[in-house]
């Protein structure tokens, strides 16, 4: 029997494991932590009976990643829930901009801006089943639907001040530049739309669900699946030489680049531990973990039932700070996420108590503690917030690093999205999930199509496996969700 071995179990690893044991491959994963999930964690972070994600909390990529939706992850305890509002952007002026999944109730609230919205959006979340495989694959591909493709790919290409030039409201400009600045880079840069795009078609598409029971219940379901299908996953295994593991025909690193090359050493062409030394980490997170008694007093009331709310102000003030952090300058406004979960899933509460989660974007290996300049972000828009939070847990970018070495410096998308990195990464290759080493591969989120659980890095890397094993494996039940480097199926 082929064997395969997979070293770390956040979502891409665990992915990636799926993926090969479908197609009849054994398979072990060897997770260094004592729990799984990576970036996917969940627990009682402030007070008992209050469950908070440890770092990823809403999922529009999960929900519509093409790996997850054929997998009936829902069999195994994985269940979306959605909030009223999937995302709100309030305004020193007392509005929001409201994203819900009806494109028209969206434009409506944009006024004036409200058919250009359409305009972009409306035939994107149209054919958006046909746009996320393409959007999920190495960026260097032949499409299989080239001009559903361009009709994307053109204006995600551009910076995000550009695009949004298309807007004439502060709303319109601010619900844009928000959803861009999940990319954590300068929105003056190419490409610095592309994340912004691809976030709010998937808002008109599919939505911003969050995952009953916790971000860990997305890892327990693919845990779950694994073990139906005779692998299994080992915890508390630190993986520092490959002398550590077990036979096996292919490997899989869940890893970061630098941490591939340190675990490989010289068997990696030197050519590829160049390309692999000379990755770049990004921006990091600071977060901001909140027990709130009555749930938070927003002045603008689209806030109170919306999942997620993006702290930042105006696309200007957005811009500012995220070139700020781009210098290695913590701004005195950093742009900062919140997700309000339980509104979704009151099980997450414990009665009148809820629980809060939020990060704010901060410089790389940031050794200060930005917990006030996320509660003034906090209070800006909801005065009267401090007296109602009980109990708060913070996590620096060192922490952050600690729970889950990908996050190098606090980095938690595994690499600076750079406009040459978003393009080539990891490395410039017709394969970019091969190490070079025969049999190995990479599988972490610094491979296409990058960071968020979607489990796409994994398969994609697990189906690039499968073709060096050859034809003889992966013929069963291996799933064929995406496009690869040169567009073979």
């Amino acid at each position: 029997m082929t064997d395969a071995v997979v070293v770390g179990a956040g979502p891409n690893g665990l992915a990636a494991a799926v993926t090969l044991a479908r197609s009849g491959v054994r398979v072990t994963v060897l997770e260094a932590g004592a729990e799984i999930g990576g970036g996917t964690r969940s627990s009682e972070l402030t007070l008992p009976g209050l469950l908070h994600d440890h770092c990823s909390a809403v999922h529009p990529s999960g929900v519509g990643s093409p790996f997850f939706r054929s997998l009936a992850l829902e069999e195994h305890g994985l269940e979306w829930a959605w909030p009223d509002v999937d995302l709100a952007h309030p305004l020193d002026s007392g509005e929001a901009a409201v994203l819900w999944r009806s494109l028209s109730r969206t434009a409506g609230g944009l006024g004036l801006d409200g058919p250009a919205w359409q305009r972009l959006f409306g035939p994107l979340a149209g054919y958006f089943d046909t746009l996320v495989p393409e959007v999920m694959a190495p960026v260097p591909h032949l499409p299989r639907h080239p001009i559903r493709y361009a009709r994307f790919g053109l204006p995600a290409a551009l910076p995000a001040t550009v695009l949004a030039r298309r807007w004439r409201t502060d709303k319109a400009r601010a619900l844009f530049a928000g959803a861009a600045a999940h990319l954590f880079t300068r929105l003056d840069r190419p490409l610095s739309s592309s994340v912004g795009m691809f976030h709010l078609v998937a808002g008109h598409s599919v939505g911003w669900p969050v995952a009953r029971g916790g971000s860990r219940s997305v890892t327990d379901a693919l845990a779950g699946l694994l073990g139906s299908l005779g692998g299994t996953v080992e915890t508390g295994v630190r993986v520092t030489s490959l002398a550590q593991l077990p036979p096996h025909d292919v490997l899989l690193l869940d890893l970061a680049p630098g941490a591939a090359a340190d675990l490989l050493g010289d068997q990696l062409p030197s050519r590829v531990r160049r390309a692999y030394r000379r990755w770049q980490h990004g921006p990091a997170v600071f977060t901001v973990h909140l027990a709130v008694e009555g749930g938070v007093p927003w002045t603008a009331e689209h806030c109170r039932s919306a999942g997620t709310v993006h702290l930042g102000g105006t696309l200007e003030e957005i811009r500012h700070s995220e070139e700020q952090i781009a210098r290695g300058a913590m701004p005195e406004r950093p742009f900062v996420l919140l997700a309000q979960q339980y509104l979704a899933d009151p099980g997450r509460s414990h009665g009148d108590l809820h629980p809060v989660d939020a990060y704010a974007h901060v410089p790389h290996g940031y050794d200060g503690d930005a917990t006030e300049a996320v509660l003034r972000q906090i209070e800006r828009f909801a005065p009267g917030v401090r007296d109602r939070v009980v109990a708060v847990s913070a996590g620096s970018t060192a922490e952050l690093a600690r729970g889950n070495p990908n996050f190098v410096g606090g980095d938690i998308l595994t690499g600076a999205n750079s406009p040459l990195q978003v393009v080539l990464r990891p490395r410039l290759a017709p394969d970019p999930y091969r190490t070079g080493v025969p049999g190995v591969f990479l599988c972490s989120a610094a491979t296409p199509p990058g960071a968020g659980v979607h489990g796409m890095c994994g398969h994609q890397a697990a189906r690039s496996a499968l073709r060096h094993l050859g034809a003889g494996v992966g013929a069963g039940a291996g799933a064929d969700v995406g496009v690869d480097a040169g567009g073979a199926p």
